[in-house]
């Protein structure tokens, strides 16, 4: 099922740390805290233009939804699940810190029709939690995993690459445990270094290097990969293009069309392996794919079509529904 939603933000209230990397109003853009009304408007005009309510999410995001002050919490689910049930929204979906879960909360949650929790796990390398001052430790997050799936809840979790003290073995590392805790969406966000941070001083005075875009950004693909391969969807690689990070940003990796980059190197890699087992070194081929990736196959900006070109092989791409997301036949 494509993922779809209509997010409302709640930028840092209810956040009992300021983490390393935050900035939650430069990251959403939002500038105030909405309240029930402004929820229900939003949703109304959403219900209105959706084409497939039932397969839409409302959505809070940028804080800690569960650690705010309970009266506003109640106030937003509220106002939220008015619009929720046949003939309107599948459900509610929001992000909070593994810290912040509880029976109780859960339970809550589940009253005012909430189907789907993401956690902001970001690394599973305490070494690394500690240094970016998340104030919670990798078990936290397999706690509160737990949990959210033995309620029966959507469990979705959101990582980090890049971060201060990490590597690109911890980050794969952190891929890997998150694959074992089985959740049925995950988010990446490498590392965008925003102003007015502890990151942005870290790298104005050098103690925090950054590994080079391209190595991050085929690291990125890498884990994209393992999680399709692992049932996992991944519904986010890279922050959103926003004019707020692109005024702010001081480092990291960010690009308006990240993930498309990303995908253009799982599918030259694909088709490069394809091509190296078949002992295809010049020529004209045709490479079919699923018909909704045709695309990212030939790369950003026909980035693939190029780089196979150079090496002497003409790659025309092709659509075929049979094919997986990330697989491809080589024909000719």
């Amino acid at each position: 099922m494509k993922h779809s939603n209509i997010s409302i933000f709640v930028p840092h209230i209810g956040c009992p740390h300021r983490c390393s990397f935050c900035d939650q109003n430069t990251i959403s853009g939002a500038q105030h805290l909405p309240d029930g009304e402004e929820v229900r408007t939003i949703c109304e005009k959403a219900l209105r233009e959706a084409r497939s309510p039932a397969d839409t999410e409302i959505a809070f995001f940028g804080g800690s939804f569960t650690a705010i002050p309970r009266d506003y919490m109640l106030e937003l689910l509220s106002a939220a699940s008015e619009f929720v049930g046949e003939g309107r929204f599948r459900g509610i979906r929001c992000s909070t810190r593994p810290d912040c879960i509880s029976h109780e909360i859960l339970e809550l949650l589940k009253s005012y029709g909430v189907t789907a929790i993401e956690l902001g796990a970001q690394s599973m390398d305490d070494e690394v939690l500690r240094a970016n001052e998340r104030g919670h430790s990798a078990q936290d997050i397999r706690d509160a995993a737990a949990l959210i799936k033995e309620h029966g809840i959507e469990l979705g979790l959101q990582m980090m690459t890049g971060l201060w003290l990490s590597t690109p073995e911890k980050d794969m590392k952190t891929a890997e445990e998150i694959i074992a805790l089985r959740p049925e969406t995950v988010r990446i966000y490498p590392v965008v270094v925003l102003e007015n941070t502890v990151l942005a001083e870290l790298y104005k005075s050098g103690e925090y290097r950054m590994t080079p875009f391209e190595d991050m950004t085929q690291l990125c693909a890498d884990m994209m990969l393992r999680f399709t391969e692992a049932g996992i969807r991944v519904i986010k690689c890279g922050l959103h293009a926003s004019e707020f990070v692109e005024r702010d940003m001081v480092a990291g990796y960010y690009h308006p069309a990240y993930r498309e980059i990303c995908e253009s190197l799982i599918y030259r890699r694909v088709i490069g392996e394809q091509l190296r087992e078949k002992g295809i070194t010049s020529g004209s081929v045709t490479v079919a794919v699923n018909d909704r990736c045709i695309s990212k196959a030939a790369g950003q900006n026909r980035s693939n079509t190029v780089y196979f070109g150079e090496q002497g092989i003409s790659i025309r791409i092709t659509g075929d529904s049979s094919i997986p997301v990330y697989g491809c036949t080589i024909k000719g």
